[in-house]
């Protein structure tokens, strides 16, 4: 008998084989169903803040040239972001391509404009419409390179001349790529209530998250540039893109912006403009669409 996953483990369709192509398929299939979780849905709700001080620090840079400007929020889940960028605008638009969360956001926020949309295709909203365009949380990894790049011009595309725009992305050079199970093993402590505390906590996510990544594991790929492989969170649910602070910064100035500014997660420290690596779990881009078409 097939063990049961409850919320969490889940079959892929073993028709589609192994090929690269495949790798980048499963993306979709897996992540979705994350996000479906109930897991997804506690976490999301919980969130309610700054996700760390490079988030902050990008945020305070972007605050006061789209004060009061219109704003776009893509992958908006339960809704973190929503107070975080109303402090800046009233006039917000905010977008999800998973319907659960986005039930939770409308009902958390019923009078904003909130909408069901993949940010693959957001020919719904105008072009130059927005001030700032904004993807928070690694929401742009969750799908396959190619399908990045369509994001990413989807972005340029709906953010006006001369705006802003916003996005995180794991990086493939911090510590965060080399997670595995390992990590939820429980870390040692003198103190016997905590550690047994710990132990217990191990007990109930190692044997769902040694199944997800061993089943994740046949997708995992290495690319100039970037790698597919599983990450730690939602006990190893999901399958992302870690990319590299050259390689984000090369493919964003292939797309017609001008990178202003990046931020690395762990010290909201803003990282020099020659650097070619950090060591950063994650990255903070903000860049900019030209007021003017580059010759």
């Amino acid at each position: 008998m097939r063990p049961r996953f409850g919320d969490y483990g889940f079959e892929l369709d073993e028709s589609k084989g192994n090929t690269a192509m495949d790798s980048q398929l499963a993306l979709d299939q897996i992540n979705q169903r994350a996000w479906n979780s109930r897991d997804a849905s506690r976490e999301f709700l919980r969130s309610e803040s700054w996700i760390d001080p490079g988030e902050k620090a990008a945020f305070e840079q972007i605050a006061d040239e789209c004060r009061d400007q219109p704003l776009l929020d893509i992958g908006i889940g339960a809704g973190r972001t929503i107070p975080l960028m109303m402090q800046l605008s009233s006039n917000y638009t905010g977008i999800d391509y998973t319907a659960k969360l986005l039930d939770h956001a409308r009902t958390r926020y019923p009078n904003l404009n909130l909408h069901h949309m993949d940010a693959r295709d957001m020919m719904a909203l105008q072009t130059d419409a927005f001030a700032l365009t904004a993807f928070s949380c690694n929401g742009i990894d969750c799908v396959n390179y190619e399908d990045r790049v369509l994001i990413l011009r989807e972005m340029f595309r709906v953010t006006r001349p001369g705006g802003l725009v916003w996005f995180s992305s794991h990086n493939r050079d911090g510590a965060g790529f080399q997670d595995s199970v390992l990590k939820l093993l429980p870390r040692f402590t003198p103190n016997p209530l905590r550690y047994g505390w710990r132990t217990l906590r191990a007990i109930r996510k190692l044997p769902l998250a040694c199944y997800n990544y061993t089943r994740h594991a046949r997708f995992h790929r290495n690319y100039e540039g970037y790698s597919i492989k599983t990450a730690a969170a939602h006990f190893f649910g999901i399958l992302i893109i870690y990319t590299t602070l050259a390689e984000q910064r090369r493919q964003l100035e292939s797309l017609g912006f001008v990178v202003e500014a990046v931020y690395g997660c762990g010290d909201g420290k803003r990282i020099g403009e020659d650097a070619r690596t950090s060591d950063a779990t994650w990255l903070h881009f903000i860049a900019r669409k030209p007021a003017h078409p580059v010759a």
